[in-house]
């Protein structure tokens, strides 16, 4: 496998990476200049040129996988007799400068129910990398001329994000389709469907966060139902309501999707590793 199918399938799995390129070479180097591979965390595709400064380019991807780190860095290595590196000599007399490329795994938001709230918030994150996802049970919310066609006109024509939509008689059945890590926004028009997604969300492996629009009072009526229905106490700790962040009051639907949008950006920047060199 070469290495520019290995990140499309990287990428298919949700798995990070970084691409190192051969960006520069001065005199003699194993591989001419934009020689590229891929390392994963566990897997290493196409080659730079083996020895001392492949080795030591994977050690480094790593070290930036394990922190998260989402801005390139060079690396640049002399190969010569006297330039010994934790991986040994390497004696082509040149000079080389690799880029790595950290390629994180896109995040995945899930907006239940894009009524006006759902709507303005979709807005604000189609403007971020991420895997979007528009589910309601009602068609006319989904329509062309309510939300667009994404890449084509509408809302999101200039989107940055991946924006999917789906039409779900029953919302909660969507939730298989949705990938591992993803965050899950729980604002539909029925409070039978808000609870129903609420509790099939809890019970499906992989959901990094629930958060669920609505006052105290139906997160008390909720809480009751949900123990019904099985669920526990350490349960219903992983669900947030109410959601988004104290500092933007009001409750205009463009006000709430701000504070939500804000919470669900913390979300993501919290879930990326910690780079402990750096403390």
């Amino acid at each position: 496998m070469d290495w520019l199918d290995a990140l499309q399938d990287l990428r298919s799995q949700r798995v990070p990476a970084v691409i190192v390129t051969l960006a520069v070479v001065r005199g003699h180097a194993p591989r001419n200049g934009g020689a590229k591979m891929v390392v994963s965390p566990d897997g290493v595709f196409g080659t730079v040129g083996g020895g001392n400064l492949e080795a030591t380019a994977i050690e480094k991807a790593r070290e930036m996988l394990a922190a998260g780190a989402a801005e390139p860095e060079l690396l640049a290595l002399t190969l010569s007799d006297k330039a010994v590196t934790e991986y040994g000599v390497q004696c082509c007399g040149g000079e080389v400068t690799m880029l790595l490329e950290p390629m994180r795994v896109t995040p995945t938001i899930a907006i239940f129910g894009v009524g006006h709230v759902g709507l303005e918030l979709s807005r604000i994150l189609a403007r971020h990398e991420l895997d979007l996802h528009l589910i309601d049970s009602r068609r006319e919310m989904l329509a062309p001329d309510r939300v667009g066609v994404p890449g084509a006109s509408g809302v999101f024509a200039d989107s940055v994000a991946r924006v999917h939509i789906t039409h779900a008689p029953v919302p909660e059945a969507a939730l298989t389709g949705l990938p591992p890590g993803a965050h899950v926004l729980v604002m539909t028009h029925d409070h039978v469907e808000d609870l129903a997604v609420v509790d099939q969300s809890l019970r499906t492996d992989g959901i990094a966060s629930i958060g669920l629009i609505g006052s105290s009072s139906k997160w008390s009526r909720f809480r009751k139902k949900l123990l019904e229905l099985g669920q526990t106490e350490s349960d219903l700790a992983r669900v947030t309501t109410p959601i988004g962040i104290p500092e933007v009051p009001g409750k205009q639907p463009a006000a709430i999707a701000v504070s939500v949008a804000a919470r669900m950006l913390q979300l993501i920047d919290e879930a990326a590793p910690v780079d402990v060199s750096r403390d």
